[in-house]
Formats: C-alpha cells, sequence, structure tokens
C-alpha cells in the first residue's frame, strides 16, 4: 500500500528533488507548497486516487501506527484546501474509515490528529455535516476512553452545527456514563448541558432520573456470585450500572443548578424520590454522595422539597443529612439506608394538590419550550401541605 501510495506521488513528483523520507511525509510536503503550485499537486494526486488509497491504509493492520498518522495528517491537509476536497473525502465513504480508526487506534497522539481531521470535515461542510455528526454519536459505545472523549468534544461542536438532534443521541450518551474514566464522564455532562436546550430536553431528563433506581434486572446480576464469593464484593463498586447512577446523579445537580427550570422540571419527574432511593444504596458510596449533594440543593431550594424530605427521612436522620450532605453515607446505618431505599416521597403529587400555578415568569431552553418548562419559580411552603 505504501509502495502504492509513493506512486501515486512519485507520479505527480517525477521532475521534483527528493530526500529519502517516507513517502507519505513527501506527500504532506508537496501538499503544502505554495497556493500556486499545491493546488495542481493536489488535483493531480487526487485524479490517481489519493484520497481512496489514505483512506484504505486506516485500515491496514500491517501498516505502522505513525505511517497512518502521516495518512491522517495528510487527509487533513487536503480537508482544509476547501470545501469539494471535504465532500470528496465524505463521498469516498471517508467518515466511516476514519471513525473506525479512531476507536481502534492505540495512540492517543493519532487520536487527537483524528479529531482535528473530524472537527474540519464537520465545518464547512453543510453538504455531510450531517453524516460527521452520525458518525461520531456511532463512536460513542467504543471501548476506548480516548475516542470516547474525543467524540463527546467534537460531538458538541458538531451539534450546533446541524442543529438537529439525531434520535440515538440520548441513549448513547446515558450509556457512556457508565464508564469509569472521570474525564469521559466529564465530556458526556458538557454534551447533556448542550442537549437541554434542544427538542431532547424532554426525554434526557426523563432517562437520567430513570437511571437513579436501575433495574432488579440489572442489579441482581452479581447477587449469586456475593452470596458465595466475598472477594466480589470489591466488584460492586466499580459495576457500570452503579457508575451510571452516580453520574446521573451529578449530572442532575450540575442541570438543576444551571438552570431553576429545568430544577422544576424533574420535581415532576419524581427526582427526589429517586435521589433518596440512590442515597440507601450502600453497594455503592460515591451513588450516596452525588445523589445527597444533588438532593441538598433541592432541599435548599425548593420548600416544598424540605418539607417532604424532613417527613420521610424523620429528625434524626434529617439532621444528619443536613449537617454534612458530602458524608452522610459514612454515618448512616442500615436501618437509615433502608428508609431512603424504600421511601415513598411524591413532591410531584403534592405539586398538583396543592394547586402549584404556573409563574408569569417563564424560562424558555431552546425546543424544549415553554409548555415543558416553564414552571413556578415561587414555591411556597404552604403549598407543601397537600397530602401524599
Amino acid at each position: 500500500m505504501l509502495a502504492k501510495l509513493q506512486g501515486v506521488t512519485s507520479s505527480t513528483l517525477s521532475s521534483r528533488p527528493t530526500k529519502a523520507r517516507p513517502p507519505l511525509n513527501w506527500s504532506r510536503s508537496f501538499l503544502r507548497e505554495p497556493a500556486c503550485s499545491c493546488n495542481r499537486y493536489l488535483i493531480e494526486f487526487l485524479e490517481v486516487g489519493g484520497v481512496l488509497t489514505l483512506l484504505e491504509i486506516l485500515g491496514l493492520e500491517k501498516i505502522k501506527e505513525e505511517d497512518k498518522k502521516e495518512s491522517i495528517r495528510l487527509l487533513q491537509v487536503i480537508a482544509n484546501s476547501g470545501r469539494k476536497y471535504k465532500e470528496l473525502i465524505c463521498e469516498s465513504y471517508g467518515v466511516r474509515s476514519i471513525a473506525e480508526f479512531l476507536a481502534k487506534s492505540k495512540s492517543e497522539e493519532t487520536q487527537e490528529e483524528v479529531q482535528i481531521l473530524l472537527d474540519s470535515l464537520v465545518h464547512g461542510n453543510p453538504k455531510y455535516q450531517n453524516q460527521v455528526y452520525k458518525g461520531l454519536i456511532a463512536l460513542l459505545p467504543c471501548a476506548s476512553p480516548k475516542a470516547q472523549q474525543l467524540s463527546l468534544q467534537t460531538l458538541r461542536t458538531a451539534q450546533s452545527i446541524v442543529g438537529t438532534t439525531h434520535p440515538s443521541i440520548v441513549d448513547c450518551v446515558l450509556k457512556v456514563l457508565r464508564t469509569m474514566h472521570l474525564e469521559v464522564q466529564y465530556e458526556a455532562i458538557e454534551l447533556i448541558k448542550d442537549l437541554v436546550n434542544y427538542d431532547v430536553c424532554q426525554a434526557l431528563l426523563k432517562g437520567l432520573v430513570a437511571l437513579l433506581i436501575p433495574s432488579v434486572k440489572e442489579t441482581s446480576k452479581l447477587q449469586p456470585k456475593i452470596l458465595n464469593d466475598s472477594a466480589v464484593l470489591q466488584l460492586t463498586a466499580n459495576l457500570p450500572v452503579f457508575l451510571q447512577q452516580a453520574a446521573a446523579a451529578k449530572a442532575i445537580g450540575v442541570l438543576a443548578r444551571s438552570n431553576t427550570s429545568i430544577a422544576e422540571e424533574m420535581l415532576h419527574l419524581r427526582v427526589v424520590h429517586s435521589l433518596m432511593a440512590a442515597m440507601g444504596n450502600t453497594d455503592h458510596s460515591n451513588s450516596q454522595r452525588q445523589a445527597s449533594l444533588t438532593l441538598e440543593y433541592f432541599v435548599q431550594m425548593f420548600p416544598v422539597v424540605e418539607e417532604h424530605v424532613r417527613r420521610s427521612m424523620g429528625e434524626e436522620l434529617y439532621e444528619l443529612f443536613l449537617s454534612n450532605a458530602e458524608d452522610l453515607y459514612m454515618k448512616i446505618d442500615s436501618i437509615q439506608a433502608d428508609i431512603l431505599a424504600a421511601n415513598k416521597v411524591n413532591v410531584s403529587k403534592a405539586l398538583s394538590i396543592s394547586g402549584v400555578s404556573y409563574s408569569n415568569m417563564s424560562f424558555y431552553l431552546g425546543p424544549c419550550g415553554e409548555d415543558q418548562l416553564a414552571y413556578t419559580t415561587n414555591f411556597q411552603k404552604e403549598g407543601s401541605e397537600g397530602k401524599e
């Protein structure tokens, strides 16, 4: 394949002096010549199949990583030459080849070069920007943490350019929250912060709240092993569903603190009940900690929440919670944990019974609309007097 590329480049450079160096470096050098000469060589390079050759190199196992990185850099040069060149790369099934290479590459430096290329392809490429966007979403389930991190970063840019959301993005980004890599989790939450401004807002909030109470099917997977082998208990700390639970609690806190209307919307999704249930998960301390910190915000922000949480917890547990929400998980006993896990708090029902009305002041978060996210910001304690 390298010989093929060398033949491609040498056919356009037969009359030019060269030094002994890898053909990919050689190609990149001549394509970076001054514009007057570069354009002619670039066209000749593409006419003899240069793009297809570079993309093929990315999928060959026997090619060295350094040569593949040079192939990516050469594709960067081509993409940066203008819109029609970006379209040529995409028409050559380039997005798929480049995305697959990003997922499989073992070099973080090379993966960062791929991110630069994908970012270039999504800018100034209206015909194929949606293709790049979908390719980035398809990368989210991959096994490479670095590829996930870079894909999430680039997706934020792509989302703002494309404007509309793909239906699969909510499920894909929520599944990324199962990661044990904090840098990936951070990027996922940053993308979630952007996505609440689009038409997937409601689905995203519902999905996050649902993750606070893992299904019985998920949590029962280790039960038989735990009963027979105490060493397996150590694995529960990294059970993906618990990592996802903790990340969801953290993301909900970030969203609620950033916009009151989102916090109010989640009250109607029974987020308080779900946060308290997560606080009772003694199998994963970080879930307890993150849920407790997020619940603390809701208690401080909404009197109706404070009233229901106090009543459900009881005075002793509630005082412990108020004194230090972050460290509560280290102070509660098994009975108190069970109280939290089995709570029946239903703030949304109380809001409905008390007849809380919409406020004149509305909050707008893009396509989510006022009908979904405009709620009163003046929750009064008397509104919490409605019985569950």
